[in-house]
């Protein structure tokens, strides 16, 4: 009685210990919540808090994700998965970042087999790496384009579009992966608070 008393205190301990080490590495992935506001307006640390917003945003609709959740996709034709839709979703973010650096984006892109977490973090460390660029200095956004390299061949177009293009899409797609996730009944965290930036305490 004892041996086996002590062997089910050795698993509950090791689920334990699993769980709050996901838990730690899930919150040091950037946009746990949304850093303080700057005292002052510019258009470089304007355009980073429209970014900040979806990263918390995003950081949550992909939060604490099954299996079951990852693969679903809504029936009918021409549908893609939670993991489909993510895969857009990092490529949005790389030209994101790349746009506010002024570095081209390579087309085609060299696809590589990610896991559903490897591409949750890299769009988020993406997004990360472009708001505090905007937020290292006044940047004249108007100098910053968004570049498509094919071969020898480039397209460059202003930071505009880059508004209503890829930060737009962004967050039309991460408004979907929240709309999935509750279809296959594992809702968003109800504590996230998306006009603060920080989840809010539970009573």
């Amino acid at each position: 009685m004892l041996k086996s008393f002590k062997f089910l205190s050795c698993i509950f301990i090791f689920f334990l210990s699993v769980s709050l080490n996901g838990q730690e590495n899930n919150m040091q992935l950037p946009f746990h919540q949304i850093p303080d506001y700057p005292e002052s307006y510019h258009a470089s640390n304007v355009l980073a808090r429209m970014i900040d917003g979806l990263g918390y945003r995003l950081f949550w609709a992909t939060d604490d994700l099954r299996s079951e959740d990852i693969s679903y996709k809504p029936h009918g034709e021409n549908t893609k998965s939670v993991d489909e839709t993510m895969d857009h979703i990092l490529s949005l973010s790389s030209t994101i970042n790349n746009a506010v650096q002024n570095l081209p984006n390579i087309r085609p892109m060299v696809e590589s087999e990610l896991s559903f977490e490897e591409k949750r973090k890299n769009a988020l460390v993406y997004l990360k790496n472009a708001s505090d660029f905007l937020k290292s200095s006044d940047h004249d956004i108007g100098e910053m384009n968004v570049i498509f390299q094919r071969g020898e061949n480039k397209s460059s177009f202003p930071i505009w579009n880059l508004i209503n293009g890829q930060i737009a899409d962004a967050l039309y797609h991460t408004g979907q992966l929240v709309s999935y996730r509750r279809s296959s009944g594992n809702p968003i965290n109800p504590m996230v608070n998306v006009f603060t930036g920080k989840n809010r305490s539970a009573k």
